[in-house]
Order: structure tokens, then sequence, then C-alpha cells
């Protein structure tokens, strides 16, 4: 896995599937905030009019040179929960980010958010 850090540095490059078809340009990164380690990012997708920042699990990723390879096919992280090119991710709507690529979901301890944007 790559560090948090290095991967900020990838913002604005490309994502691509497994067979490296585009899905679209790096936004950001979210961290669980129970370990502190990359989780899922945002990926900008949609027409240059109708812009969104759609979810992507970070697990099995590979960093290329100028792009980001997840493991989730092209055609689910387009129909993946999706927030405003300015919007931030409620924490009510974290759980549905998680049941849509099917993974365990459970709320930080305490009941706090379990993904922070860094």
């Amino acid at each position: 896995m790559f560090e948090a850090g290095d991967i900020r540095e990838w913002r604005g490059h490309d994502v691509v599937d497994a067979d490296r078809h585009k899905i679209g340009t790096l936004e950001s990164v979210y961290v669980d905030t129970a370990t502190d380690q990359p989780s899922f990012a945002t990926v900008t997708v949609g027409l240059p009019t109708r812009r969104r920042l759609v979810f992507v699990p970070l697990a099995h990723s590979r960093v290329g040179p100028g792009h980001l390879q997840v493991a989730w096919p092209k055609s689910r992280v387009k129909k993946a929960p999706a927030i405003d090119t300015d919007g931030i991710l409620p924490a009510e709507d974290e759980a549905a980010i998680f049941a849509h690529y099917e993974l365990d979901y459970a709320p930080a301890a305490g009941g706090e958010r379990r993904l922070a944007r860094r």
C-alpha cells in the first residue's frame, strides 16, 4: 500500500480500472479514521457541465506512470455514490459507499465518521 502523502501527489492524474480504461481524474483521498490509512479516493467523472465526484476503494490499487489503477471496473465506479465537485461527504452517506462495493461498514469508535478527506 502507498502512503497517503504520496498519493496526494497524484491529484489530477488519470484513474484507470484493471483493464486500463480511464474512469476519470483523481480529486482527493479519504483515509480511514481508525488507521489513518488511505481507504477511498474521489474521482472526477461526467461531462464538463455536469461533473461529480464518485468514490472508489483504494485497496489493491497501484500507481503507475501518470495514473492510479484501481481494482474496480469502470462501470461499477461510475455508478458509485457521488457528491458535487465542491461538496462534502455527509457522515450519514458513508454506509452507502461501502454498501455499493459490498464492503463491511461500521462507524468509528464512538460513532464518529469513518472516512476523512486528506
